[in-house]
């Protein structure tokens, strides 16, 4: 049930994208895959008034207004320019917007509903936009996307979870048992609310930083959300009182290569490494983790110089990728 719920509601938010114009019920019910057509219509507007406070709770622009200048029908749409994220830095790591489900998005099956949505809004006469980015929900690497269906479907039915979780990259992996009450995202970052049983104080995780499975424990329906709590205002509070500081480091780059470090850089000063022709760059990061992964991307074109945390970070990105390859240290 939570995938089809989010798959249904990753077609709401493109149809809701790809045109200027206020969508009406009818016309939702009519062109977005995953509502039912031969149901009641209280069963109909039911799934819709849930499916908008959702997106509204994740904190998507969501706007209401008349569908036309001649009718007074209520329509609804999002705006791009209040939806899309603000100038980030994007790696794979921290990938500043992918769609909630976005491997299911992206399979053979949503991605036919999608475009015939889409058609069937042209053939209603509704100005579709090309080219429209989702961004509802950030992934990173498998690891995200259990995560998400897993504590969907727990947040669903009142359950309990577990999971291998760390604040930050250089601090170990620990052990949290949580009672999820919702999860939101802040700058294109996913995060999970809820009540934390050993601190016994309410916590917000960061999806990417959740290692291996995440496990339901406990019975159904033992768990509640309060009724007071509002899950993004949460998360936006809890994020936001983060001191972001800049970390320097220096790196070695072949010359013409890795411009993604180059664009970011403060200073370079050309140098021979190991007989290779290149620039020692001076960058700052806010995540060692994020640096490391740009570094260890490049391959031999790019070298940690310092400081050392940099370079046991990218030493440990691979040999995870080697481990993942299944070959040895």
């Amino acid at each position: 049930m939570a995938a089809a719920r989010a798959e249904r509601l990753v077609n709401l938010v493109i149809a809701l994208l790809s045109t200027r114009q206020f969508l009406t019920a009818d016309q939702i019910r009519e062109t977005v895959a995953g509502y039912p057509r031969d149901g009641s219509d209280d069963a109909y507007y039911r799934m819709l008034e849930r499916d908008k406070a959702e997106l509204r709770d994740l904190g998507i622009p969501l706007e209401t207004g008349r569908a036309s200048w001649h009718s007074a029908t209520e329509g609804y749409r999002i705006r791009r320019d209040a939806y899309e994220l603000p100038d980030v830095q994007l790696d794979q790591d921290e990938a500043a917007a992918v769609a909630v489900a976005a491997q299911l998005w992206q399979s053979p099956e949503l991605h036919a509903a999608t475009q015939a949505a889409l058609l069937k809004l042209r053939a209603g006469g509704v100005p579709v936009i090309e080219g429209v980015p989702v961004t509802m929900v950030p992934q990173r690497a498998r690891t995200s996307e259990q995560a998400v269906r897993v504590l969907l479907e727990a947040i669903d039915s009142g359950t309990a979870v577990r999971f291998a979780h760390r604040r930050s990259a250089g601090e170990d992996f620990r052990e949290r048992e949580v009672e999820p009450w919702g999860i939101g995202t802040w700058r294109g970052r996913w995060y999970l609310v809820g009540l934390d049983r050993h601190k016994q104080a309410v916590r917000t995780f960061r999806l990417s930083r959740i290692a291996g499975e995440v496990s339901v424990i406990g019975k159904r329906g033992m768990v509640r959300k309060p009724d007071d709590v509002d899950i993004h205002e949460l998360i936006a509070r809890a994020v936001a009182s983060r001191p972001v500081a800049q970390l320097p480091a220096t790196v070695w780059v072949a010359s013409g290569k890795v411009h993604e470090l180059r664009r970011i850089a403060s200073a370079a000063v050309p140098h021979v490494l190991d007989g290779a022709e290149g620039d020692l760059l001076e960058v700052e990061s806010s995540s060692w983790e994020w640096l490391a992964r740009a570094v260890a991307g490049h391959g031999p074109d790019a070298v940690a110089i310092e400081p050392p945390e940099l370079v046991n970070a990218v030493i440990a990105v691979l040999e995870g990728a080697l481990r993942a390859a299944g070959g040895d240290r």
